[in-house]
């Protein structure tokens, strides 16, 4: 018991950002309609950015400013992209641009940081922030949990009372009659973007030392994202931040069970499974009888 106990404290640094990151994945597609499967690698693009100025000599605090620039740009790119050329698409051709432009960015990643040869990251928050009857919680846990939190409750708060959210979930739904009553479609496009990359950038910084350091591994952390978002069904923010707590506690305890240790990779792929199984029990139950 004990040991589960510490394998599932463990598993709440991944469990904070992967509910971060599906959160975001939640407030890009709430926004602007779009299954962004680049979330991760535009978080990795400016985690990577910090590491080489680091590792450069720019002082860390610099190098962590330059590198939530880089994530915050790239994520304002392919916004642009996707609002310039995309826009009147539907959501699957939207989505499938993601996954090329996804693509693109980890063959362009790869390229430039020498394959999946790990990278030494600098830790942004060591330290144990309480031992509770001998399992560690770190800081990395308590700040991640704490991020995928704060950006919950602030994108609920938006989208529900301020102007601005008002007119971006009628960018949303209808992207047309927005533009013609006066909203700054584009503007607020790019805004959601460029507030998410930061985000996720963020994210990444915190988890990348406890995590396959490379460009690759970083980037598919896309998939638990997104499980973390189906389990919202890509609508409620905080039954999203429940699933990325859920999947990251259970990868901990799944590391305690030796002989599908080195399967606990696929445990995303399994919750996509069950969600998508259970929102057509409806209509496998009618088809039944």
């Amino acid at each position: 018991m004990g040991e589960a106990l510490t394998a599932a404290v463990a598993g709440l640094s991944a469990g904070g950002t992967y509910a971060l990151l599906g959160v975001c994945a939640v407030f890009t597609y709430r926004l602007v309609a779009v299954v962004n499967f680049t979330g991760a690698a535009i978080g990795t693009t400016g985690t990577f950015v910090m590491v080489v100025l680091n590792q450069a000599g720019v002082p860390l605090a610099l190098a962590v400013v330059a590198g939530l620039a880089a994530g915050t740009l790239t994520g304002v790119a392919i916004g642009f992209v996707t609002t310039t050329w995309f826009a009147e698409s539907d959501a699957s051709s939207k989505a499938a641009v993601t996954v090329a432009l996804f693509i693109g960015i980890v063959a362009v990643g790869l390229r430039l940081t020498g394959g999946q040869h790990p990278h030494p990251f600098p830790d942004l928050v060591p330290g144990s922030a309480a031992r509770v009857s001998g399992v560690e919680l770190t800081n990395a846990a308590v700040v991640a949990i704490a991020l995928a939190l704060v950006f919950t409750l602030l994108a609920d708060l938006f989208l529900r009372y301020t102007r601005t959210g008002l007119h971006l979930r009628a960018l949303s739904e209808r992207p047309m009659a927005a533009e013609l009553v006066g909203v700054r479609v584009r503007r607020l496009s790019l805004l959601v973007w460029g507030v998410t990359g930061a985000f996720t950038t963020l994210a990444l910084m915190i988890v990348a030392p406890q995590r396959s350091p490379d460009f690759m591994s970083l980037s598919l952390l896309v998939v638990p994202a997104l499980a973390a978002a189906l389990i919202g069904f890509f609508r409620n923010f905080w039954a999203t931040l429940a699933g990325g707590l859920l999947i990251g506690v259970l990868e901990g305890v799944a590391s305690l069970l030796g002989g599908t240790n080195q399967y606990r990779g696929a445990l995303p792929f399994v919750v996509i499974l069950a969600v998508l199984l259970w929102a057509q029990r409806g209509a496998r139950w009618d088809e039944a009888r």
